[in-house]
């Protein structure tokens, strides 16, 4: 036929002159060679492009699969590879390490746009760290829920130490739905008391907040870790630091949207009916909401047990650094031994113990005359003169009595 010898001609001639494939097709048609034609007849119009959300741009997939991928994988117990066999059900062929990096990717930017919806927590906070296994090793989640078992804030540390637990409080207490503690039950480990501490030191706010370390009451979240683990077995293992930081993130907003801590309605006759609309309303790009709804209705509405907060008497209203504590305090430093912080600024250390069936409390020094260095020598002593069966109080009484002698 004629236009297979007049091809190669062409495209030689548009080599010559510099055009692209689109330029050489549009020459050919222009120019007049196509047979039988008109000479805008053959003129290739390529389609433009259609709208969508900006974080979307460059991708292959739709947004529309893209969002369900990551919405089912953090909200249901599923693989990657589940979720491959599931999408392939529906028509779409895709690799399991394609769903693993729109998971890292929009995790953060669907938390993001989701924070715009918040409900305020309670200051009453419940606090707790659960081992992850990263990479055949152990990593730490700070969680924390109000004392209604809303969640507060979880960040994933390295270690399990005073820095890990002042950094997670601190990252708590500056979130914009979370506002500052009242008080914090935390369990008896001493890292996480020397970490309020250090807070108390840096900012006068955290010298306010009532620290107690009753057990029963961290049962709430000690339950609220079960959303985590159970979500965690159905995984291979994690790899990286930074995929299970983002992958954490995106199981507690999912075990967050379950709580209905997310205000997106004002009306219960306006709330999305299914799970994939209320995603939609709140994945909005431009923060339009079709409902609308008033801050001070919001708050009044979905969050009635922050009243007591807002209703405080005078008395309550001072800064919070010029506040005293009422009670004394107790941080633990472990088998018996703790640091008793009296409400007029006394701090003491002090020795739990049985003998013969009687509890005992034995004083071993004040703080900062008795650093934490002698405390815990001191303890050790009367931890050995227990094993020897003897009484550390009645030796303490009788060394007294000696040295004055």
């Amino acid at each position: 036929m004629r236009w297979r010898r007049e091809v190669p001609e062409l495209v030689r001639a548009a080599k010559t002159l510099g055009l692209s494939f689109r330029g050489t097709l549009r020459f050919w048609c222009i120019s007049g060679q196509c047979r039988g034609a008109s000479k805008h007849s053959y003129v290739v119009h390529m389609p433009k492009a259609q709208e969508r959300d900006p974080i979307y741009r460059h991708r292959r997939f739709p947004a529309e699969v893209i969002e369900t991928c990551v919405r089912w994988y953090i909200t249901y117990r599923l693989s990657y590879r589940d979720m491959v066999a599931m999408m392939a059900e529906r028509g779409v062929t895709v690799s399991h390490t394609s769903i693993m990096r729109w998971v890292l990717r929009y995790v953060p930017e669907y938390e993001a746009r989701w924070g715009r919806y918040a409900r305020p927590v309670h200051g009453s906070w419940r606090m707790d760290e659960t081992a992850v296994r990263v990479r055949g090793g152990n990593h730490y989640l700070y969680r924390a829920v109000d004392k209604h078992g809303k969640s507060v804030d979880s960040v994933l540390r390295a270690g399990r130490d005073t820095a890990a637990a002042q950094a997670f409080f601190e990252h708590a207490a500056g979130r914009r739905e979370s506002r500052f503690p009242d008080k914090i039950n935390v369990d008896g480990y001493t890292a996480t008391h020397l970490a309020l501490r250090n807070l108390g030191k840096k900012n006068r706010r955290w010298r306010s907040v009532e620290v107690r370390s009753n057990r029963y009451l961290n049962n709430i979240v000690e339950q609220d870790h079960r959303a985590i683990k159970r979500r965690c077995a159905s995984m291979l293992g994690l790899k990286s630091f930074r995929s299970t930081a983002i992958t954490l993130a995106g199981i507690e907003l999912a075990h967050r949207i379950r709580k209905q801590q997310f205000s997106l309605t004002s009306d219960a006759s306006d709330r999305p009916g299914s799970l994939k609309e209320l995603w939609d309303l709140a994945l909005r790009a431009d923060g339009a909401n079709r409902y609308p709804i008033l801050e001070e209705l919001a708050q009044a509405a979905n969050a009635p047990e922050l009243n007591q907060r807002t209703r405080q008497p005078t008395a309550r209203r001072e800064p919070m650094g010029l506040l005293t504590r009422r009670y004394s305090r107790k941080v633990t430093a472990g088998r018996g031994l703790y640091l008793l912080m009296a409400p007029c600024g006394g701090k003491y250390w002090r020795y739990n113990y049985t003998f013969e069936g009687k509890r005992k409390t034995l004083a071993l020094g004040v703080y900062p005359d008795v650093s934490a260095a002698l405390a815990k020598r001191r303890h050790q002593q009367a931890r050995s003169q227990l094993a020897r069966g003897m009484d550390p109080m009645i030796s303490k009484r009788n060394h007294r009595l000696h040295h004055d002698a």
